[in-house]
């Protein structure tokens, strides 16, 4: 009874339609900043799970199967807009993977565990983004899906200064430090300064684009602001340290050049007056002279007692 069973589902594969819990999760393709690394929702005995990927990794589609018997099918299929395509399955215990003449797209990326009937992608790209759907037949019929989003590589944001190069000391003469933080080449990701752990501003994209900049004032430098490009599940951040670019700041509060000048110059001329003031009232004062016993007061002079 069940091998039949299993020849007429089979002969009916072409035509299954997705249900519209699927299509829902399918929805990734057009905004895939909606995704989480991993999430998953079901309706009636078909699951579908969620997964955020980098280009390059690999992915592993688990059935949840703990062991295949002899006359159980576990058969892959993948998804993408109108085209679904046998990918790989496992029956009387035999595997079999169609990834070369008919499936060039994951040609020699496809791995099946036989004891499980896992599905594994390995060197994952943008071109493997899409619906995997298994069927587990073992006298009952189970459905599982995988909504796959790939994405590209990220690189380390740049930190420069904004909007022109500075010398140091045009630094010095500047009250507040502009920089601006870059991405290039990216696409739906979000670029966002912080200090510490508290955001400070940020953009996003939702689409590719070829370039993409923030900027921030700040009065001086220290080592706790950072610019991050993420994705909603992995990012890459620049720390800012480089000592050039901005003054350090001392106990938190900013290092300002110009003022410490100041108040140095205030200084020298206080007691070059006080000096001077002293010697106008020394030489207006005179004393005589006497026998007796004499001390020197702050001019000099001998004073009488």
């Amino acid at each position: 009874m069940v091998y039949p069973f299993i020849c007429f589902y089979l002969l009916l594969l072409d035509g299954f339609k997705l249900t519209q819990q699927e299509i829902q999760s399918y929805s990734f393709s057009q905004n895939p900043l909606h995704l989480k690394k991993s999430s998953s929702s079901s309706t009636g005995n078909n699951k579908t799970v969620t997964i955020s990927v980098m280009e390059g990794d690999s992915v592993a589609l688990n059935t949840g199967v703990t062991e295949i018997l002899t006359d159980d099918l576990i058969l892959w299929t993948f998804r993408l807009y109108n085209s679904e395509t046998r990918i790989a399955e496992i029956y009387k215990q035999i595997s079999s993977i169609y990834d070369k003449e008919n499936n060039v797209r994951f040609r020699d990326r496809l791995l099946i565990d036989e004891q499980t009937g896992s599905l594994t992608i390995t060197n994952i790209n943008k071109l493997h983004s899409g619906l995997y759907k298994v069927q587990i037949i073992n006298g009952d019929v189970k459905h599982k899906s995988f909504s796959v989003a790939v994405y590209g590589l990220l690189t380390v944001p740049v930190i420069s200064d904004s909007p022109r190069n500075l010398s140091i000391s045009e630094r010095s003469s500047q009250q507040n430090c502009s920089l601006v933080c870059s991405a290039v080449n990216v696409g739906h990701v979000t670029l966002s300064w912080y200090r510490g752990h508290s955001l400070l501003s940020s953009i996003s994209v939702s689409d590719l684009s070829s370039s993409l900049s923030l900027p921030l004032e700040i009065e001086c430098l220290d080592d706790s602001y950072s610019c991050a490009v993420s994705y909603s599940f992995t990012n890459k951040t620049k720390h800012l340290n480089i000592t050039d670019l901005c003054q350090t700041c001392s106990d938190g509060q900013p290092v300002s050049v110009k003022p410490l000048i100041l108040a140095t110059v205030i200084l020298l001329l206080l007691l070059v007056v006080s000096v001077l003031a002293m010697k106008m009232f020394c030489h207006s004062r005179s004393y005589k002279e006497a026998p007796q016993e004499t001390n020197s007061d702050f001019c000099g002079r001998s004073r009488l007692y």
